[in-house]
């Protein structure tokens, strides 16, 4: 953790289901611990367990606020703000970029967290350009629930060419390099992995 008043931009990425959420979580949590002033931002379109929350699919939560683009994160950052939390980024527009670097230039601890890749395992923006400003990036890994091997990339598992499909298990899950299956919405062969959050199906 830097000092206070040193700007900082980290980033948390890496499939569904690999504890971003869950990490994004620990690091504001922590910062509320040392008394820092925390504020955390999601975009609207992620209502799938709360529209003032953000969640992990283990189950912890932590206050939002819901915003419609990155204009209105830099319109709704108090000023004496030291701490600045983004979850779900791959869900604003590009202008999250400059809103994260603008803010660490103010003396910020931007702390954001996103998938790097969409459901063809290609870069999802804006998180290639997130990751290039950053200071710290962090890539988290789940469990391919086909083999159990590290798992780097997110299995969609119904038909559609959308890029944004917002929705958790039973839409999508982790999978290693060699059982992904670009586009292809297949779940045959998945192995039966509990959603307890152990990592395999439960963390963001």
């Amino acid at each position: 953790m830097n000092p206070p008043g040193t700007g900082s931009l980290e980033v948390i990425c890496g499939s569904m289901f690999s504890g971003k959420s869950e990490e994004l979580i620990r690091r504001l949590t922590r910062a509320q611990i040392a008394r820092r002033r925390v504020q955390v931002f999601k975009p609207k379109i992620d209502d799938r367990y709360s529209e003032v929350e953000v969640v992990s699919h283990g189950g912890l939560r932590l206050l939002a606020i819901a915003v419609a683009s990155s204009a209105d994160v830099l319109e709704r950052t108090d000023a004496r703000t030291e701490v600045v939390g983004l979850d779900e980024v791959q869900f604003f527009d590009a202008g999250i970029v400059d809103v994260a670097s603008r803010l660490a230039d103010l003396g910020k601890r931007v702390i954001a967290a996103g998938l790097d890749q969409d459901y063809l395992g290609r870069p999802f923006e804006p998180m290639p350009a997130l990751m290039a400003a950053a200071e710290e990036i962090t890539k988290t890994r789940a469990i391919c629930v086909r083999c159990g091997a590290p798992a780097s990339r997110t299995q969609r598992l119904v038909e559609s060419t959308e890029r944004v499909v917002v929705g958790a298990a039973g839409l999508y899950e982790a999978r290693c390099r060699r059982c992904f299956e670009p586009g292809v919405a297949s779940v045959e062969g998945s192995l039966p992995f509990p959603e307890d959050g152990d990592g395999t199906r439960s963390n963001s």
